[in-house]
C-alpha cells in the first residue's frame, strides 16, 4: 500500500508540475535545506562559542548582506558569490536567534527540538498544499497576508506602550497563522516565476527560508511561554 500511495503521490506531482519547474524546485529546496543547516550553525555558535554572538552588529550585518544579495543579479558566473551571501545571511539569522534559544534551554531544552519538528511538519504540509493546488489557487492571498503583516506591526508598536499580555499573544498566534499563509503563497509564486523563466533558485530559497525562520521563532516562543507558565502554576 505504501508503494502504491508513493506512486500516486509522485504521479500527481508530475501531472501538476512541468519537468523544468520540478527541477527548479529541487534546486530551491536543496538550497533552502543548506541555509537551514547554516542557520543551525549560527545558533550553535552563539550558544557555545565566544567568537560571535547576537547583537547589533549581527543584525546590521544580516540586513546589509540581504541588501547585497538582492542587488546582485542572477547569472551563471556569480552563483558561488550569491550562495556565499545566502549562507552568511542564514548564519547571522541563526546567531540572532541565539538569545531565544538560550531562554528555551533554561526553561526546557527539549523545546528547541519540539519547535524544530513542529516547524518542519507545518512547512512540509503547507508547501505540499501549494504544490498540489490548482495553478495560482493561493496567489490571491498576497494582499491579505501583507495587510496582516501591517496590522501585526502596528499591534507590536501599540503594545510597546501598553505592555498587554493579550496583545502579545494575539500578535504571536496571528503572526504564526500569517507566516503559514506566506509558505503557501511564496511556494506558488516561486512556481509561477519558474514557469515564466525566472530560475533564480537562490532568491526563491531565501523567501522560503525567511518563512521557515519566522514560523520557528513564533512556535518556539509559544512553547517556551506555555512551559514557563506551567512551571509557574506548579510552584504556586
Amino acid at each position: 500500500m505504501d508503494g502504491i500511495n508513493l506512486q500516486r503521490f509522485t504521479r500527481s506531482l508530475n501531472e501538476n508540475l512541468e519537468a523544468p519547474v520540478r527541477q527548479h524546485l529541487k534546486n530551491v529546496y536543496a538550497t533552502f535545506t543548506l541555509a537551514c543547516i547554516t542557520a543551525s550553525a549560527g545558533g550553535y555558535a552563539h550558544m557555545f562559542s565566544t567568537l560571535i554572538g547576537a547583537g547589533l552588529l549581527t543584525s546590521l550585518g544580516a540586513i546589509g548582506i540581504l541588501i547585497w544579495l538582492a542587488k546582485t543579479p542572477y547569472n551563471n558566473k556569480n552563483q558561488i558569490q550569491r550562495l556565499s551571501l545566502l549562507g552568511s545571511f542564514a548564519f547571522l539569522c541563526g546567531c540572532n536567534l541565539g538569545p531565544l534559544l538560550q531562554l528555551a534551554v533554561v526553561v526546557n531544552p527539549s523545546l528547541i527540538f519540539q519547535a524544530l519538528l513542529g516547524t518542519s511538519v507545518v512547512f512540509a504540509c503547507f508547501s505540499l498544499s501549494a504544490l498540489y493546488a490548482p495553478r495560482g489557487h493561493y496567489l490571491y492571498l498576497g494582499g491579505t497576508l501583507l495587510s496582516g503583516i501591517s496590522t501585526l506591526f502596528w499591534l507590536s508598536m501599540l503594545n510597546v506602550f501598553f505592555g498587554s499580555r493579550l496583545l502579545f499573544q494575539v500578535n504571536l498566534y496571528v503572526g504564526l497563522a500569517v507566516m503559514c499563509g506566506f509558505i503557501v503563497f511564496d511556494t506558488q509564486v516561486i512556481i509561477e516565476k519558474a514557469r515564466q523563466g525566472d530560475k533564480d533558485y537562490i532568491m526563491h530559497s531565501l523567501d522560503l527560508f525567511i518563512d521557515f525562520i519566522a514560523v520557528f521563532k513564533r512556535l518556539l516562543i509559544i512553547l517556551t511561554d506555555k512551559e514557563a507558565q506551567s512551571k509557574r502554576r506548579k510552584k504556586d
